[in-house]
């Protein structure tokens, strides 16, 4: 790679980028030769060959990790290469999409600065021309640029480049332009290995990244040019009903549990929320408080120990909290039992604003509930923002499920 300043000692963070590839020499080839004229110092390059049919000639320098063919597995292949990378930054780019100068080193430095940020960059799609010029790599590159998609522009737009990111923000962010600490790639489990198929990795990776307390963000700075349209402009956008599109849906709705990739009745993922409860609720409180929540979530798991949950035989009832805590959003701890339709159930359990609400029934008792933010419970517990306590009202409709019979809430005349 002449000209390459992989391999150069920094006082910095060490670099590595993890390129991952299947059966496009040619795109490769531009790629390399991109990330040998960076500005700022790599100390690795690794491709991550997902089984192509024949073998690579890489330059001097380039590392090769390769696992056998058996279907798109980028997910798999990614994590290999992170698993080989020894540096303290992880850069992903794919073999098709290649880097301006400036990419490498506008990741790095916003990861360096804040190791819990999963960073962003911005990738263009152009048509290069078919033949190298290794002096000048992305030549061609604005000249035939394609239209990049609207959707990811507005969303980095309405979330000020995802400072302002919420749970649901995890769409837009894209493995192919992607920066990380590699510790903190570690501590979420990497890519899910399991993902077979074009797509999902990625929302799949950042939404556990934003719910274990890290934080998201895009860096415009940080440009690679990837050789042809969005996926969403070709094929897989003409059939809205195809098979391949369902499965893809289904691969991520079953592993993430925010809006608006979730299923919204089917179960699958992980509960969004988790609900607990006081000791001293009566049965019937504690009946009527879960049949009107889970109407409301299905999605919702409920921790208690009580004997007359294998009469109702409903396996969202659990009896350890730990297992299923551990990818919530809310954990909802019942210190009352509350009688509510649906609609006054979703409001309560919209995120406190700091971190721990208690929903409270005025001066003459107790909270009906407290409600915590798992995920800036996470943050707190790292050192990286602290949890506050607030007192919200009771949203309309929310009242007092004690005294209230099971057969009269479900007949509608309690």
């Amino acid at each position: 790679m002449a000209g390459a300043v992989v391999g150069a000692v920094t006082d910095g963070p060490r670099v590595s980028v993890v390129v991952a590839h299947y059966d496009q020499p040619a795109e490769l080839a531009r790629t390399l030769a991109a990330l040998a004229r960076q500005d700022a110092p790599v100390q690795e390059v690794l491709v991550a060959d997902d089984g192509s049919p024949t073998a690579l000639t890489l330059p001097d320098g380039v590392r090769l990790v390769r696992q056998p063919d058996a279907g798109f597995r980028a997910a798999r292949v990614r994590n290999r290469g992170a698993r080989a990378a020894t540096g303290d930054v992880l850069v992903f780019l794919d073999a098709d999409t290649a880097p301006e100068p400036s990419y490498v080193g506008a990741l790095a430095a916003v990861v360096a600065a804040e190791p819990d940020v999963l960073a962003v960059g911005l990738r263009h799609h152009t048509a290069f021309p078919a033949d190298l010029d290794p002096a000048d790599p992305l030549r061609g590159a604005v000249e035939h640029a394609l239209p990049d998609p609207s959707w990811l522009a507005d969303g980095w737009r309405a979330t000020d480049d995802l400072r302002a990111a919420d749970a649901s923000s995890f769409r837009f962010v894209i493995s192919a332009t992607m920066a990380c600490s590699a510790a903190w790639f570690a501590r979420v489990g990497g890519f899910d290995g399991s993902l077979v198929g074009y797509g999902g990795e990625d929302w799949d990776l950042a939404h556990r990244w934003w719910t274990a307390g890290g934080r998201l963000r895009h860096v415009p700075a940080a440009v690679a040019w990837h050789d042809g349209p969005a996926a969403g402009e070709g094929e897989r956008a003409l059939d809205p009903t195809s098979d391949r599109r369902t499965r893809e849906a289904v691969a991520v709705g079953r592993r993430v549990n925010a809006w608006p990739v979730a299923l919204r009745g089917l179960r699958s993922a992980p509960p969004r929320v988790v609900v607990t409860h006081a000791p001293e609720l009566t049965d019937a409180a504690l009946l009527v408080s879960v049949d009107g929540l889970l109407a409301a979530d299905p999605q919702a798991v409920v921790v208690s120990d009580r004997g007359m949950w294998s009469e109702v035989g409903d396996d969202r009832v659990r009896r350890t909290l730990a297992p299923v805590e551990a990818g919530a959003a809310l954990r909802v701890h019942l210190h009352r039992g509350v009688r509510a339709e649906p609609d006054a159930w979703r409001a309560l359990l919209a995120p406190p604003p700091a971190g721990v609400g208690e929903v409270d029934r005025g001066p003459e008792g107790s909270p009906y509930a407290t409600v915590t933010d798992l995920r800036l419970l996470r943050r707190d517990a790292l050192g990286l923002e602290p949890l506050v306590r607030t007192t919200e009202p009771a949203p309309d409709g929310i009242t007092d499920a004690a005294g209230v019979a099971l057969d009269a809430w479900l007949g509608g005349w309690a």
